[in-house]
């Protein structure tokens, strides 16, 4: 069907999840993204008459075209739950992808900083000269904008949407909502705290978002992504990062402490426990370095 015609069961499908199972605006993005792909580049027949073949093709065209495997998985997560709720909602019969077998996915190990790297970084606000026109807060707010993300192995959504009224210094927490608008609480550490509350003084953030840019509105994702750029120029970390990246440290550094897999789970707010298991496979790879580095008989 061509792109301007009006589909019903896709603007259904895209309320449902969003009105009743409460997905981010981004997944919502995602999912029309990857279902509105199927239905322009496959030009398929309508909804309930696609075959097996159908996918395959679309499938194949993704893979010709050189999109990566986790790119691919993640269309055909969409259109999996798309034909899930045109079974449960619409009486479909059969669902043609059931018989649609995709790549295996490559899992890449996550790059995490080194605790000495950590440091480095944290301290960086406070080595960087004050830019022209930034509020005298500014390095305050940006060490507390690390000392958080690493404290509490926040997603940088998470970090920007949180208000003064989420963090408890009393119970030394805050109260996040992540994907899925599922609540956690998770611990703070006394250093962030400390930087939050200097941050907070300077800055006279009394009520309302956390953190905000020198306009006095809530700071952007964009932002953070910049300010952590510019920070890791003045380091000696040879690599780039993104605020992701600083979840995968506190992940990788939290188990290299011993911490029990479950716990780290329900702080990174991971649905399933195979998610928050890659960053085993980061902290044997780190042992197997040490080993190979020490052992006389490595």
């Amino acid at each position: 069907m061509p792109p301007s015609t009006p589909d019903p069961l896709l603007s259904s499908f895209l309320d449902s999840l969003e009105f009743e199972r409460h997905v981010s605006p981004r997944t919502l993005l995602n999912y029309r993204h990857a279902l509105t792909s199927f239905r322009d580049q496959a030009k398929p027949p309508p909804w309930k008459k696609c075959t097996a073949d159908d996918f395959r093709r679309f499938l194949f065209q993704l893979m010709k075209s050189g999109a990566a495997r986790a790119t691919i998985r993640l269309h055909f997560a969409a259109l999996r739950t798309f034909y899930k709720w045109l079974s449960e909602r619409h009486g479909l019969k059969r669902n043609p992808l059931k018989e649609v077998q995709l790549p295996k996915l490559e899992r890449k190990l996550p790059l995490v900083l080194t605790i000495a790297q950590m440091d480095e970084l944290l301290g960086a606000p406070f080595r960087v000269p004050l830019e022209k026109q930034a509020p005298a807060w500014t390095p305050s707010r940006d060490a507390a904008i690390l000392e958080l993300f690493y404290s509490s192995g926040l997603r940088l959504a998470e970090l920007v949407a949180l208000d003064v009224a989420h963090i408890d210094p009393f119970s030394e927490s805050v109260r996040v909502m992540g994907k899925g608008r599922k609540e956690r609480i998770v611990p703070v550490g006394a250093p962030a705290l400390e930087a939050i509350q200097k941050y907070r003084s300077q800055a006279a953030v009394a009520t309302g978002p956390l953190f905000i840019s020198k306009s006095r509105h809530r700071i952007s994702s964009v932002a953070v992504g910049n300010l952590l750029k510019k920070y890791l120029r003045h380091t000696s970390i040879p690599v780039s990062i993104s605020p992701h990246k600083l979840r995968h440290s506190f992940a990788t550094h939290m188990l290299d402490a011993g911490a029990d897999l479950r716990g780290v789970q329900a702080l990174l707010g991971h649905a399933s426990i195979s998610t928050t298991q890659i960053y085993t496979h980061v902290t044997v790879e780190r042992l197997k370095k040490a080993y190979g580095q020490a052992h006389p008989r490595a």
